[in-house]
């Protein structure tokens, strides 16, 4: 029951709001007139001390604060609820505390309140480097407002991180070799770079259905625009690490390696999930998704909007074989089977190898560059074909 410690533990803090739903987004994010925040405070701090006691005598190692736009949140709640953080447990000396941010000029105005609370890493959703895309995604905020933004985030915070999202409509190779470059020119230590997915549920999602999203990128150039993503990144500096993310040797998202290397984290906040291991097993937990519900039932009774679910070491074996395959340091073979019960099986991990789709060093697995594209049929193979315990 200790395996978590091969990655730490974190916490997760979800802040739902936003000022505007952007029309590609399925994230939990909702659009208020007017939130209370010093309510919400009382609601995080009170769920701080609740897990606290379930988590008596841990090192904390990360603290992230997403979304939403976390950036909306007054510095006093950021500082409210680091200061409730930091006297449940013990902080590491090296200890990461991200806050995600959107470019506009009201959140950066934020930035030095964010940085006295203790935030030193803030992750910025630039998304685009073009001003028709973005107000195509959706976005607030201009290509001028995001330089500003980051050049004030760079001032402010040890670590930056920005996300810029390509395959988007009518975007070429060519353009894409542009911004990237433009991207990489601002000397950030890290880098997200999503593909644009179509999902249910959004804008884009209704749009597609009705065939009224046009310029969508064929799969071919996409794929293109992942491989050249790994080929400028990489001679920048800033290998891939995982599959979307980039970044110099020692500045990758330590909290997001604790979710990608399966460590224990705890998630509060309209529909935040976590995972926690406890002397009666490990368990996902997730929690209301409706802010107002969540609050509600939250400042009713701590614990009552949150929803715990126990993993099976099948459970626990296959998210570990699913995150850790995202990495480019790959999944450890013996740490699988003392999850599961048992080893992968041999011949499927044979299949994959002979399609040039994997490859094996000792004790661990790690995906090719063809590999880390064909990731969901990798796993399929792998767990369709796992021994069975005796």
């Amino acid at each position: 029951m200790e395996d978590w410690r091969h990655a730490g533990f974190g916490l997760y803090l979800h802040w739902p709001f936003c000022q505007s739903k952007c029309p590609y987004c399925d994230f939990n994010s909702h659009v208020a007139a007017k939130v209370d925040q010093s309510r919400w405070l009382s609601a995080f701090q009170a769920e701080i001390d609740r897990i606290g006691a379930l988590t008596q005598g841990r090192v904390l190692n990360t603290i992230f604060f997403g979304g939403g736009t976390p950036s909306l949140m007054e510095p006093a709640l950021v500082q409210g609820i680091l200061d409730r953080v930091r006297t449940t447990w013990t902080l590491a000396n090296d200890v990461e505390i991200t806050l995600e941010a959107n470019p506009g000029s009201v959140e950066a105005a934020r930035f030095n309140g964010y940085a006295t609370a203790g935030v030193n890493r803030v992750s910025l959703g630039i998304q685009s480097l073009d001003d028709a895309d973005l107000r195509r995604l959706g976005r607030m905020h201009s290509v001028d407002e995001a330089r500003a933004a980051i050049a004030i985030a760079q001032s402010t915070f040890d670590r930056v991180s920005i996300d810029l999202i390509y395959a988007r409509q009518d975007q070429s190779l060519a353009g894409w070799r542009d911004e990237l470059a433009r991207a990489l020119d601002f000397g950030t230590s890290h880098l997200s770079l999503y593909q644009l997915t179509i999902e249910d549920g959004t804008v884009f999602g209704q749009m597609h259905a009705k065939n009224l999203l046009r310029g969508l990128p064929e799969e071919n150039l996409a794929a293109d625009m992942f491989e050249l993503t790994q080929e400028i990144t990489l001679a920048a500096g800033l290998p891939a690490y995982e599959v979307s993310n980039h970044a110099r040797p020692g500045d990758e998202s330590r909290h997001n390696l604790i979710y990608w290397r399966m460590g224990d984290y705890a998630g509060i906040g309209p529909g935040a999930h976590g995972r926690l291991t406890l002397p009666s097993g490990r368990f996902a937990t997730d929690a209301e998704r409706a802010p107002g519900a969540w609050l509600a039932k939250t400042s009713a009774s701590p614990g009552k909007a949150e929803r715990f679910e126990r993993l099976s070491p099948e459970d626990r074996a296959s998210e570990y074989l699913m995150f850790a395959l995202r990495l480019r340091e790959g999944a450890s073979l013996d740490r699988y089977a003392d999850l599961a019960g048992t080893p992968l099986s041999e011949t499927a991990l044979s299949e994959v190898e002979t399609l040039g789709l994997l490859h094996r060093d000792r004790d661990r697995i790690a995906t090719t560059d063809t590999g880390v594209m064909m990731l969901n049929g990798v796993l399929r193979v792998l767990l369709a074909g796992r021994q069975s315990a005796v």
